[in-house]
């Protein structure tokens, strides 16, 4: 039993690092493209009606603030960052939308909202009490039952919404996917980009339905490998993107040890949702 006790406590440290380190690291690669001023930023600044030149006045400075709450995250991890950063990724990920990018670039984000999510929904639940928003998170053993569970729906629809956006993005050609598949020397990016989008919503699928292990271990290996390849600043973009590799990491440990994981049907979704 005190063999068994440990083993649990080591995954459960697992996860929680996992997801606070990739809290973090939404916030300080979202930050450094602010310093950068990334000049399609300046789009989702016209959703608010900010003009071309205030908005790359502002950059810097939101830039230097996230860069500022991830390291806070990293050394004081209190609740309000991870509320903070839900909202603000939530946010930030739907003004692609709302400056006219395709709806499938909010869902391949869902990682930027989906860590610090389910770090609350596994530690202390993410409703918003103001009595704990200076509330020092740490990991517990064992998780209560009921969190456990919501927490670990909520990896898999998240897990479930960034590859399958990844997948839709294929599916319609998104540009930079098909220059990226060009300059590996494909002679037909079109048809790479749509037979890996077919590929992606199967696996988001799969997910979302029964994951396994090895399965999720060969997204992870997947989402990692593509993210380096970004064109420009690869670096800060795979940085960014912590909360995507974060989210299927904590899954993957998650099916360490927590029985039942992979049986969850969808009436635990509804139950979830109540």
């Amino acid at each position: 039993m005190i063999k068994k006790s440990t083993i649990e406590l080591t995954s459960e440290n697992k996860i929680y690092y996992t997801l606070r380190v990739a809290s973090a690291m939404c916030f300080i690669g979202h930050g450094a493209f602010g310093i950068i001023t990334k000049q399609i930023w300046s789009n989702y600044f016209a959703v608010f009606g900010i003009g071309h030149n205030l908005s790359f006045q502002m950059m810097p400075v939101l830039g230097t603030i996230d860069i500022l709450m991830g390291i806070a995250i990293l050394f004081y991890p209190i609740r309000a960052l991870f509320i903070w950063l839900i909202i603000w990724g939530i946010v930030t990920a739907l003004l692609r939308p709302l400056s006219g990018e395709p709806l499938a670039e909010f869902f391949e984000r869902a990682g930027n909202f989906g860590a610090p999510l389910a770090l609350l929904l596994f530690y202390g639940g993410a409703g918003l009490n103001l009595k704990g928003l200076g509330k020092i998170i740490v990991p517990k053993s064992p998780f209560d039952l009921k969190a456990k569970k919501r927490a670990i729906i909520c990896l898999r629809s998240v897990v479930f919404l960034l590859i399958i956006g990844h997948g839709w993005l294929n599916l319609i050609e998104k540009k930079s996917l098909l220059n990226l598949y060009t300059a590996f020397g494909f002679v037909s990016p079109g048809n790479i980009a749509v037979s890996l989008g077919i590929l992606e919503v199967v696996a988001a699928v799969i997910v979302l339905i029964s994951p396994f292990k090895n399965f999720v271990l060969a997204l992870l290996i997947w989402k990692i490998a593509t993210e380096l390849f970004y064109p420009h600043y690869e670096l800060f973009e795979w940085i960014e993107r912590g909360g995507s590799y974060g989210t299927i990491l904590a899954l993957w440990f998650s099916l360490d040890n927590i029985k039942s994981t992979s049986t969850y049907s969808f009436n635990d979704y509804k139950s979830y949702a109540a």
